[in-house]
C-alpha cells in the first residue's frame, strides 16, 4: 500500500447493523426457518455483504482506500455474534426450560459462548484490513485463507464447537462437489473467495487476464470436482454384480420428553419396556437404538434385563446396537454403545464416546459454579480413543458415532488409514430432545449429510426425537421418520468399502485427512497470511 492510501471513513452504525443483518443471513442459510433447508446461495450472499464492508477499494484520487483494521475487527465480531447466536440460539431451551437457568442468564450465556467464538472472525477480518494485498484476485484468495483459520480454530481450540460452519449451508448446492476433496472447512474457504472476488470485480477487470485466469481456474475446479464425483459416484465403480447385497436396517425412536427421560417414575420406565420390546421383535440385519436410549447403567437395570437383550441376539444373522452408559464410581463413566451378535456373544462390541461436550459431557476449569446452577444431569465422563474398531454386521463395517462427534470430520477419518479395513457405513446415535422441536435438528441432519458426501460413505442416525434418517452415499436422505413421534424406521443402505465384494475405494478427503488430520488446510491458511504479511512489509518499504 502507498503512502498515499487512505483509510476508509464513514458511518459506523450503518455498517454494523447492515454486518448485524448479514450475520442472522447466513445463520439461517444453514436452515431456513421455514422448512429446515440449507441456501447455499444464501450463505454467499451473506457473506458477500461482510466482504463489501471490508473490501479495499479504489480513492477518487490515487492508491487504495482501506478499512482500518480496528474497523474491520468490529464488523467481524458483530457478524459472526449475530450468525451463531442465530444458529445455536436453541442452547437457550436445554439451559433454561430443562436446566432451570434463569432466563436472562441462559441468554447471557448464549451471547457469551457466540461472542467469544466471533472473535476468531473479528481477528480475521482484522488481519484482512491489515495486510490485504493490492491485487484483487490476491485479496480474494487472501481473505478465503483467513476465513478458512477462523473456521477451523473455532473447530479445534477449546476442544471445539464448530456447530454452523459456513460449509455446511452448500450441502446441496453445486460446492458440495468439493466435499469429497477438500471437506466443509475446503467449502467454507471458497464460498469466501467467491464472495471476496465477487464484490470486487469490475466490468474492467473482466478484459483482465489475472482476473480472468482466476474465474477460469474457479470454474475449472468445479467442473473437474463434479465430473470426478460423478465418475466415483455413479459410473466408473459400479457394476452391478459387484455391489454388495443392501444391509436393512431397524432404527428406532423412542420419543421419551427429555423432561422425563431420566426420571424413574416416568421416562425410565417407558423407555425400558419400549426399547426391550421394540429389540426383541425387530426383523432388520441391524437395529438400533439412539443415545442412551438405555437410561441407566447395566448395574443398576432389573437383573437379566441386559442379558436378555444380549441372549436375543446372541444365534441367528441379526445384530443391535443399541446406545447405554457404562462404568462405575471407581472406574469413571463412559457414554456408550454396544453392539450385540453372535459373533460378539462372549463379550458386546463396545464403543465409547471420544468428543465430549463441554458443560454436558465435562465441565471445562472454572466453571463448575455454572454447572451447579442447572438442575440436568451432567458430569465428567471418560473419553474413548480416536479411530476406535467398527462393528462387524453381514459383512459389513459399521463405525458408530454419538450425538454431535460427527461434527468432527477429522475424527471421523482416523478410521480410513487403512482402506481395507475403513467403516462402509457410519451410525449416528444422539439424543437432542435437550433443544426441543427446533432447526438444531434439521442442523444436525445436514452436518451428517456432510459427512456422507465427504466419506461416500451412508450416514445412518437414530435419535430420541428427531431426526431419525437414513442418508446415502451422495448425502441423500432417502428414508426419514417423523419427528416427535415414537416409531420405528424400517429401511436398507448399501454400505461402501474397499474390499472383494465392491471394489470401492475411499475419497481424497478420506485419504488425506486420516494421515495428517487437518494441517494440510492449517498450513495453506498460514501460508498465505505470511505472505502477505511478507508483501505488505515490502509496499511500506517501497512507500517509505
Amino acid at each position: 500500500m502507498s503512502r498515499h492510501s487512505r483509510t476508509a471513513s464513514g458511518p459506523l452504525l450503518p455498517q454494523l447493523l447492515l454486518a448485524l443483518v448479514a450475520g442472522l443471513a447466513q445463520a439461517a442459510s444453514l436452515a431456513w426457518p421455514g422448512n429446515g433447508q440449507p441456501l447455499w446461495w444464501l450463505q454467499l450472499v451473506s457473506m458477500a455483504v461482510v466482504a463489501w464492508l471490508v473490501r479495499p477499494a479504489a480513492s477518487a484520487g490515487s492508491g487504495l482506500r482501506t478499512v482500518r483494521w480496528q474497523r474491520g475487527a468490529i464488523l467481524g465480531g458483530v457478524f459472526g455474534t449475530a450468525w451463531l447466536a442465530g444458529t445455536f440460539w436453541w442452547l437457550f431451551i436445554s439451559m433454561h426450560s430443562y436446566g432451570g437457568l434463569p432466563a436472562p442468564l441462559a441468554v447471557a450465556a448464549v451471547l457469551g459462548l457466540a461472542a467469544f467464538l466471533a472473535s476468531y472472525y473479528a481477528a480475521a477480518l482484522a488481519l484482512f484490513c491489515r495486510y490485504a494485498p493490492v491485487h484483487r484476485g490476491g485479496g480474494a484468495l487472501f481473505f478465503g485463507a483467513l476465513w478458512l483459520l477462523a473456521e477451523l480454530a473455532r473447530g479445534i481450540w477449546w476442544t471445539g464447537f464448530p456447530w454452523g460452519a459456513g460449509g455446511y449451508a452448500h450441502v446441496d448446492g453445486p460446492l458440495a462437489v468439493l466435499a469429497r476433496h477438500m471437506g466443509v472447512y475446503g467449502i467454507s474457504a471458497v464460498a469466501a473467495v467467491l464472495a471476496m472476488g465477487l464484490v470486487q470485480v469490475r466490468a474492467a477487470d473482466l478484459r483482465s487476464v489475472p482476473w480472468w485466469a482466476l474465474l477460469l481456474a474457479m470454474g475449472g475446479l468445479l467442473a473437474w470436482a463434479t465430473v470426478d464425483r460423478h465418475c466415483a459416484v455413479d459410473l466408473c465403480h459400479t457394476p452391478a454384480h459387484r455391489r454388495p447385497a443392501p444391509l436393512s436396517l431397524e432404527l428406532l425412536q423412542g420419543n421419551i420428553p427429555q423432561d422425563e427421560k431420566f426420571q424413574p417414575g416416568s421416562g425410565v420406565p417407558v423407555a425400558l419396556q419400549w426399547y426391550a420390546e421394540a429389540l426383541r421383535n425387530a426383523q432388520a440385519d441391524l437395529v438400533v437404538a439412539p443415545e442412551t436410549a438405555i437410561p441407566l447403567l447395566p448395574q443398576q437395570l432389573i437383573p437379566g434385563y441386559l442379558e436378555g437383550i444380549q441372549q436375543r441376539y446372541a444365534q441367528g444373522s441379526q445384530a443391535a446396537m443399541v446406545g447405554i452408559p457404562l462404568g462405575d464410581e471407581a472406574q469413571g463413566y463412559t457414554n456408550s454403545v454396544l453392539g450385540m451378535s453372535a459373533a460378539t456373544q462372549a463379550e458386546p462390541y463396545r464403543y465409547d464416546k471420544h468428543h465430549l461436550v463441554p458443560f454436558g459431557e465435562f465441565i471445562p476449569p472454572f466453571f463448575k459454579w455454572f454447572t451447579e446452577m442447572m438442575n440436568i444431569p451432567l458430569g465428567d465422563f471418560n473419553r474413548g480413543a480416536v479411530g476406535q474398531a467398527s462393528f462387524a454386521v453381514a459383512g459389513q463395517r459399521i463405525a458408530p458415532n454419538i450425538c454431535y462427534e460427527d461434527l468432527f470430520g477429522e475424527e471421523l477419518g482416523a478410521r480410513f488409514i487403512d482402506p481395507a479395513q475403513a467403516p462402509t457405513v457410519f451410525v449416528n446415535f444422539s439424543n437432542i430432545g435437550w433443544f426441543g422441536d427446533t432447526l438444531a435438528i434439521d442442523q444436525h441432519l445436514h452436518i451428517s449429510r456432510m459427512r456422507a458426501l465427504e466419506f461416500e460413505r451412508p450416514m445412518v442416525r437414530a435419535t430420541n426425537t428427531g431426526a431419525t434418517v437414513i442418508i446415502d452415499h451422495r448425502g441423500v436422505v432417502t428414508h426419514q421418520l417423523a419427528r416427535y413421534t415414537r416409531g420405528v424406521l424400517k429401511g436398507e443402505v448399501h454400505g461402501r468399502g474397499l474390499d472383494a465384494q465392491s471394489g470401492w475405494s475411499i475419497t481424497p478427503y478420506a485419504w488425506w485427512v486420516s494421515r495428517w488430520g487437518l494441517w494440510p488446510l492449517w498450513g495453506l491458511g498460514a501460508l498465505a497470511l505470511l505472505v502477505a504479511m511478507v508483501a505488505a512489509r515490502g509496499r511500506r518499504a517501497l512507500g517509505d
